[in-house]
């Protein structure tokens, strides 16, 4: 089955497993992502990648009730917050990590600005 994220990567092998929760909230969307490359990952070697990755904004302070990036966190932003980065134990070598971005301000016309800015 060729599904939509590995269709918009340009990479039909890519495999996508999604959960959809919805919550009351004025503004966001809310991410549980599961990684797994053809490479073993590491908490360690993905929270060092996105601490540089522009667009990001890191929440990373282990497991601490609230202190992991909430929509309330990034309304009004064009960032993506990320945090409760930890390895898989279910599938090592695998990656875990919670996401959240405004979806009034982050989605496809910002993000194809933003790449089209970096091809120019």
């Amino acid at each position: 089955r060729v599904d939509a994220a590995g269709k918009s990567m340009g990479d039909v092998s890519v495999g996508v497993s999604s959960t959809c929760v919805r919550g009351p909230v004025i503004a966001g969307h809310s991410e549980s992502v599961f990684v797994r490359c053809r490479e073993p990952l590491t908490a360690d070697r993905v929270r060092a990648a996105l601490a540089e990755a522009p667009g990001v904004t890191l929440i990373d302070e282990g497991y601490v009730p609230g202190k992991h990036p909430q929509p309330r966190d990034c309304a009004g932003t064009d960032d993506v917050f990320v945090g409760r980065i930890r390895n898989d134990v279910g599938c090592p070598g695998a990656v875990s990590m919670w996401i959240v971005a405004d979806n009034l301000r982050k989605g496809a016309a910002l993000n194809a600005v933003q790449i089209a800015e970096r091809l120019v």
